[in-house]
């Protein structure tokens, strides 16, 4: 018999494509689903978010400039890292959700990233196209990405929620801030170490761990975030009435969490693409 005792992890941040520590040097222990320990996760403040949203910010010119096939082909990259790390994703969700579902959980959330990843050189022919006017004009409609969107995860669905609600953001040519599962982070994290070793560039995808219920109304206020989406907050109103003073886009979710497992549909991609139609006048 060994006594060797277990050196229990301590997590960080993924901002800017690094992993910090909290500013604040806070932790919390994430425990299972029976309430054993299993690691450290650090306890994002509103200086690690303010850091996040500056990232997405830098990062965005660049990854909305981006050829959607380009986009389509990062994101596809993740999807292939993922499907290596199944069994590292089965067992942290099998550690918090039960195992019984586990991998099959793992399986969806590798599918749906897959499916965004597929959206992405195609939804301009969805939401774009010529448009028909009467007089001497072109006149075309391209959907454009909003800019930066925070986005509170789902607090029940550690994996399959969060790729749910990231996935689409990043499609659309959006960069984000994520405030992940309070009580389930560790999927959260293992797929930051997978954005971080893909070729998703620095910037475009940050994740918190934390309080979605602390950091969410600084982020619903943050005048350089452009969209919001409240999923895993439990005071949606009082975000909503925070994104105002800024004139954010605010992502009209249900009451109740929904069914991850169903077939997705382009909600949640259209609501980060914005319209933006150009007149040309023919023969000049």
């Amino acid at each position: 018999m060994s006594d060797r005792l277990t050196v229990a992890k301590t997590y960080k941040l993924y901002l800017g494509g690094k992993f910090p520590r909290s500013e604040s040097g806070r932790v919390y222990p994430v425990q299972d689903a029976k309430g054993r320990f299993l690691a450290n996760a650090a306890r994002a403040s509103r200086k690690d978010a303010r850091d996040a949203v500056a990232a997405a910010r830098k990062a965005f010119g660049g990854w909305s400039g981006a050829t959607a096939y380009n986009r389509g082909q990062v994101l596809y990259r993740v999807a292939e890292m993922m499907e290596g790390r199944r069994d590292q994703f089965a067992a942290e969700i099998g550690a918090a959700e039960g195992v019984r579902r586990a991998q099959s959980l793992v399986d969806l959330a590798i599918d749906r990233w897959v499916w965004y990843a597929g959206w992405t050189d195609k939804i301009a022919s969805v939401l774009g196209g010529a448009n028909p006017v009467a007089g001497p004009y072109f006149s075309f409609t391209v959907p454009e990405p909003s800019g930066v969107v925070a986005v509170l995860a789902p607090q029940r669905s550690s994996l399959l929620g969060l790729v749910s609600v990231l996935a689409p953001v990043l499609a659309a040519g959006c960069t984000a801030v994520v405030v992940s599962s309070e009580r389930r982070p560790l999927p959260a994290i293992t797929l930051s170490e997978v954005l971080a070793t893909s070729d998703v560039p620095a910037g475009v995808a940050n994740i918190l761990t934390g309080s979605a219920a602390e950091l969410g109304p600084w982020l619903a206020s943050h005048g350089d975030v452009d969209a919001l989406d409240p999923t895993g907050a439990e005071d949606r109103t009082g975000l909503a009435r925070e994104a105002a003073g800024t004139v954010k886009r605010v992502l009209r979710v249900p009451a109740e969490e929904p069914d991850w497992a169903q077939r997705p549909d382009l909600t949640r991609l259209r609501h980060y693409l914005e319209a933006k139609t150009v007149w040309h006048p023919m023969g000049t």
